[in-house]
């Protein structure tokens, strides 16, 4: 049986396969008695592709399956095996009936609470049907949805209102008294290991969609545009295809891709890049102004939300569970593979580590993205304020550093990539992440200048027109703060990590080498 557009009954025999995978759907559909859906990825990188067979409310799980393996599992369905009993599964567990969301099994990442996640790996990404079966599309007013925007944060460097709330800049451009505000999701990302947001539109679409549609029922929104980083093709495709099938929206959807370049998801050159702008520079953000777009015309653009996926894809949430608190934080680094995980937010983020595989010690992790915080510890709640007070990022992503892997050559190629990713628009961050790559490379000569580099982070962080130089200081910053042993014995000729002083040009490609790679073997720090 093909994949169509309704609801599964709860007595059909479903093989789920992972989209993209052709030659796993084909050895999924040689028996007309085994319904087979294409599914979005789960996120665990422990598990993808994964594909599930689930016949009589038991579902038995395939980690990473071959053909032979899938379409022994559909055969045994077919036959009327129970689920458990079809091709040696990974894991199986007994249900109830009808499931609108992967069910927990015994498996890393899966064996915890998904709220947003819940459909990934399990709904069809483009099917309405599979997302009201799951109590979507909630008929919330615009005052409800506004309410739920007091206390919902901006997730994400690429929000507006980034670890802050929603509700006043929405309160703002509904009293603007401009015609034709426009709802701007900026699911952009090209920070390493950072994939939810690309996640959500390739594996959960119709949640980040429902919550730009009710942020335009709330504000009055014309218009709803989906930006994306046009490498995620797969994410692009699906979330074009959930827009064109989501059954009468408050505005219509577009889908807008911009370069894959790490600055284009600041929220400022986000709006350059939808409005066709060939160089991307950031803009001054003033506190009093709201975000515009235009064509071209920042000054005399609509009015714009401009949230992550992230933050609608929980706005969603919020308004089907009367509520919604969770963290999507991405673990990658030196890992065998990234997963993205739900946490409470008073869960700390050693709990997101469980879902992948550390072979090793670890020295440390850096925790908010590509310009996050250095820490040895990850007992820190995945709160925003908590992160914050720790000189953490929240960008939901925690990188973990193995022992081999040096301090020091970590935050020089952060600092050198800031300087040659920048947009050039401002002194502070412009210069001052190249001269604060210069002071890094100098500790290999033995000029370890901590007051200076504490010195000109603080002027990136107080002075820099956006975010990018803001958080650009962070890494160096914080490797001073809590690593200064590990500097200082570069200083005299020493890596901890053993992994410098192989030779000079060695040395200086670690500290400032432009490209990072997340290989290693990592473990847990302290």
């Amino acid at each position: 049986m093909n994949d169509t557009d309704e609801r599964v009954d709860t007595d059909e025999r479903v093989v789920r396969v992972p989209r993209g995978h052709d030659a796993l759907r084909d050895a999924a559909t040689g028996d007309s008695a085994v319904t087979v859906h294409e599914v979005g990825p789960t996120g665990v990188g422990a598990v993808d592709p994964l594909v599930t067979a689930t016949a009589d409310g038991e579902t038995a799980f395939y980690v990473d399956p071959g053909p032979d393996r899938v379409r022994s599992a559909a055969a045994a369905l077919a036959d009327g095996e129970r689920a458990g009993n079809a091709g040696s599964p990974d894991a199986v567990v007994d249900g109830d009936g009808w499931t609108d969301a992967l069910p927990h099994a015994a498996l890393p990442g899966l064996d915890r609470e998904r709220h947003l996640l819940a459909g990934c790996g399990w709904r069809r990404p483009a099917s309405a049907d599979d997302h009201e079966s799951a109590g979507g599309f909630v008929d919330a007013d615009a005052e409800t949805v506004r309410d739920a925007a007091t206390d919902l944060r901006g997730r994400g460097w690429g929000d507006w209102r980034r670890d802050e709330p929603v509700g006043d800049l929405w309160t703002r451009v509904a009293d603007a008294g401009t015609a034709d505000p426009v709802v701007v999701v900026n699911a952009h990302g090209t920070d390493r290991g950072t994939t939810a947001d690309a996640l959500l539109l390739a594996s959960a679409p119709f949640e980040v969609l429902e919550g730009a549609d009710a942020a335009a029922r709330a504000v009055g929104a014309s218009e709803v545009v989906v930006y994306a980083n046009e490498a995620d093709a797969v994410a692009v495709e699906t979330v074009r295809d959930a827009a064109e099938s989501y059954p009468d929206p408050a505005a219509p959807f577009s889908v807008v891709t911009g370069p894959p370049v790490y600055r284009a998801a600041e929220p400022t050159m986000a709006l350059e890049a939808v409005e066709g702008a060939d160089r991307l520079e950031a803009r001054l953000r003033r506190p009093d102004a709201l975000p515009t777009l235009g064509d071209g015309r920042a000054s005399d653009g609509r009015p714009a939300l401009v949230h992550t996926a992230r933050t609608l894809g929980h706005l969603a949430i919020a308004l089907r569970q009367n509520g919604d608190s969770t963290r999507l934080v991405t673990v990658a680094g030196d890992v065998e593979s990234s997963a993205t995980v739900e946490l409470a937010a008073d869960e700390p983020l050693r709990a997101a580590v469980e879902a992948v595989d550390p072979t090793g010690e670890t020295e440390a992790a850096c925790v908010g993205g590509r310009f996050g915080g250095l820490t040895d510890s990850l007992d820190v709640s995945a709160d925003p304020d908590a992160l914050a007070g720790a000189d953490l990022g929240t960008d939901g992503r925690v990188e973990l550093l193995a022992a081999d892997r040096c301090v020091l050559a970590f935050v020089g190629r952060a600092a050198q990539f800031a300087a040659d990713a920048n947009c050039g628009r401002c002194v502070p961050c412009r210069e001052g992440a190249t001269q604060l790559a210069d002071l890094l490379r100098a500790v290999y000569d033995g000029e370890y200048d901590a007051a200076g580099i504490a010195e000109l982070t603080r002027v990136m962080d107080g002075t820099s027109a956006c975010d990018f130089g803001v958080d650009a200081a962070r890494p160096a910053r914080t490797a001073v703060a809590r690593f200064d042993d590990h500097l200082a014995a570069h200083a005299e000729g020493r890596c901890p990590a053993g992994s410098c002083f192989e030779g000079a040009d060695t040395a200086t490609d670690s500290a400032t080498g432009a490209a990072a790679t997340d290989g290693g073997t990592p473990g847990v720090p302290r």
